[in-house]
Order: structure tokens, then C-alpha cells, then sequence
């Protein structure tokens, strides 16, 4: 992986911090990866994919195939990618011959998504209770003896 991903530098002719600065990296974090020290997460994996949209996925994670995925530049500006027309829908989204209507997004949906919560309603009471009166405090002394005090009534 890291034999990759120094080629993808070198094609970009920058250095490891200025590749890591544009995948959102820290410089240490490619410095380890380049050095065999750490293995790339998904996580950077998809964000050199993303910064270097060229690079062809497969061959990044597992060598296969070409560096740079082959692209097929669209005839017109209304032909996509795979040569379909972006404006025509019949021609993305078939049915085979079924009629499909219970799938479109303008017929209402059967049942609610998300049904309403009850409101539960919590009361607390307080209950008085008489105060509390001292009746006897007692002081326990090292030498084993206490005393016991009791207030006047």
C-alpha cells in the first residue's frame, strides 16, 4: 500500500507534507504509513480517493489493474459518464416492463414513518412529615465510658 500511495505522490510532484495537507492529514500521520510503521485506515484510504479522484479504487487497495481509471469523456454536455442522458429518465430508472408505482415518491406511503409518542405525565407529591427532635446524644470517650445527654422538655 504505501509503495501506491508514494507513486500517487510522486504523479501529484509534491512532497509527503503538501499530500497530506491536501488528502486532510496530518504530515506525521503519512510520514507513518510511508515508513511501514502504520497501515492506512479506510479512513485515509477514501480521503486520498476523494483528493485524487483519477486514482482507480481497486488498484489502491489491492493493486489491481491501472493507476488511473479509464474514463470515457460524455459526447455532449447532457450525456453522462456511461453515455445515458442525465435528462432522460426512462432511460436510468427502467421498470422492465412492470409497473413499479407503489415505489414512486409521490403515491403516500401506506403507514406513518413515526407514530406519535403518549405524553406520560409524572406527579410527585410531598408528604409532610413531622420535624425530627433531638432526643439523646451520647460521647464515647477513649478510655471505654460515655456520657448520655438528654435535652430538657
Amino acid at each position: 500500500m504505501k509503495e501506491r500511495i508514494t507513486q500517487i505522490i510522486q504523479k501529484e510532484e509534491m512532497t509527503a507534507a503538501q499530500f497530506a495537507e491536501k488528502i486532510g492529514i496530518s504530515p506525521s500521520s503519512l510520514s507513518h504509513i510511508l515508513s511501514g510503521r502504520n497501515n492506512p485506515s479506510l479512513e485515509v484510504v477514501m480521503k486520498i480517493h476523494k483528493a485524487c479522484n483519477y486514482v482507480n479504487l481497486p488498484w489502491l487497495l489491492y493493486g489491481d489493474g491501472q493507476m488511473e481509471e479509464q474514463v470515457q469523456v460524455p459526447e455532449s454536455p447532457e450525456m453522462g459518464i456511461s453515455g445515458i442522458s442525465l435528462f432522460d429518465e426512462s432511460a436510468i430508472f427502467t421498470s422492465e416492463g412492470t409497473d413499479d408505482r407503489e415505489n414512486r415518491k409521490e403515491m403516500p406511503s401506506k403507514s406513518p414513518v413515526f407514530t406519535p409518542k403518549e405524553i406520560v405525565r409524572e406527579e410527585i407529591k410531598y408528604i409532610e412529615k413531622p420535624a425530627r427532635k433531638i432526643t439523646e446524644i451520647r460521647i464515647f470517650f477513649d478510655n471505654g465510658t460515655y456520657e448520655t445527654f438528654r435535652p430538657d422538655k
